[in-house]
């Protein structure tokens, strides 16, 4: 079941890690900001940091920092005005990542950096499996209302209409990013994918590696488990999410065009 309070727990674990390869001083800006909980992480750390966010986003009303809302296309910024690119579980939300690319290289400074936090294919094998139990425990926070009383028939079929969109949820599962479906996002979110991505629009990858963290799209036992917990987790059973720094490719050298990696 989806708690905010658990998913700023786990972003706040990840920035951890993000904010080692941030130099003092930077101009950051962050993609996609969400509530801004990251971006405020790292402005309380004294970076010098922007974010942007659609305003349809789901977390428009749960905003604790300043954001800039965007079109989702044009960044709003002008060219060369960042040193840092920074985004956390967006781009697989991107449908066009060559418009994306060609923004991010354009208001990156010369010497720019950009750092994305990007779900894996355990995350999406994990969060395919969780979603029964969750469809369940849905269903049990309904068991008042599923049996029959006299005068509640309306109440009683709508408690049953829910727990069947639950369970339906469970066996025909979403798409979470925007390419394929629930399947494919298997290899869709696997590291190997974007790396194959981030160099066909563009850019050099420096290093990436897990974030070492454990978790699910259906926040499994949620805050019950520590962040300790969840990092031995992710040790056996995979991280939820991928670090990756890259940097773009200066023009001419050779490397393919930009724009290819779309599905």
């Amino acid at each position: 079941m989806f708690c905010l309070a658990h998913l700023d727990a786990v972003r706040a674990a990840e920035i951890e890690l993000v904010a080692s390869y941030l130099r003092p001083g930077a101009r950051i800006l962050e993609i996609g900001a969400g509530t801004g909980q990251q971006a405020h992480a790292l402005a309380r750390r004294g970076f010098d940091i922007a974010a942007i966010e659609i305003a349809s986003s789901n977390y428009s009303a749960e905003r604790i920092f300043p954001i800039i809302d965007y079109d989702g296309r044009v960044i709003p910024f002008a060219d060369a005005s960042f040193d840092i690119v920074f985004s956390s579980n967006v781009l697989e939300h991107v449908p066009d990542l060559a418009q994306m690319s060609r923004e991010i290289r354009r208001v990156l400074a010369p010497g720019g950096l950009c750092i994305h936090a990007m779900p894996t294919h355990a995350w999406r094998f994990w969060t395919s499996v969780s979603a029964f139990p969750d469809a369940l425990q849905q269903a049990f926070s309904l068991r008042h209302k599923l049996l029959p009383r006299a005068g509640a028939w309306r109440a009683f079929a709508r408690a049953w209409l829910q727990v069947a969109r639950h369970l339906a949820g469970a066996v025909f599962q979403p798409r979470h990013g925007e390419r394929g479906n629930s399947l494919k996002e298997l290899w869709l979110f696997h590291p190997r994918w974007w790396r194959q991505s981030f160099r066909e629009n563009g850019f050099e990858i420096l290093r990436d590696a897990p974030m070492g963290l454990f978790y699910t799209g259906h926040m499994v036992f949620g805050l019950k488990w520590s962040i300790e917990r969840r990092a031995h987790l992710a040790r056996v059973l995979g991280s939820a999410c991928h670090l990756f720094v890259t940097r773009p490719v200066p023009a001419g050298d050779g490397t393919v065009g930009p724009g290819s990696a779309q599905r």
